[in-house]
């Protein structure tokens, strides 16, 4: 199974880079109560604390991203971007199931196990041998 469809790990990393960086990564970091709204989020009355974690953790995201386009784009660092990537699917798999086991997020988050389990999944489909 692992690196089933190797020809398309570049291919892979670009779409994903594209897709992740418009849906996560720049609303996270430019408008993290926005998009907390959007996802389902109870806004708390101070929020300096939560826009700050929230453009940190866009700030980390948008390193991936980096990573997963030059990956894509050089086939430079390969099989590193890889191996940060099924680290990152697997530790929010994780994160969201803590959440949803503990009912502390909104559905849109508990959702988001799937959608880490795929990204799992391909990623490990797309290994690059």
């Amino acid at each position: 199974m692992i690196g089933l469809w190797t020809a398309y790990s570049q291919d892979f990393l670009l779409w994903l880079a594209i897709g992740t960086t418009l849906v996560f990564a720049l609303p996270i970091f430019c408008v993290p109560l926005l998009w907390a709204r959007l996802m389902g989020w109870a806004i708390p009355r101070e929020t300096h604390l939560a826009i700050y974690f929230g453009r940190c953790l866009g700030a980390f995201i948008l390193i991936v991203e980096a990573l997963m386009l030059r990956a894509a784009l050089t086939g430079e660092a390969l099989l590193f971007t890889y191996q940060v990537l099924a680290a990152v699917a697997l530790l929010m798999i994780l994160v969201h199931i803590y959440g949803a086991l503990r009912r502390i997020q909104p559905l849109s988050e508990t959702l988001e196990i799937g959608f880490y389990s795929g990204m799992l999944l391909v990623t490990l489909l797309c290994w690059p041998l």
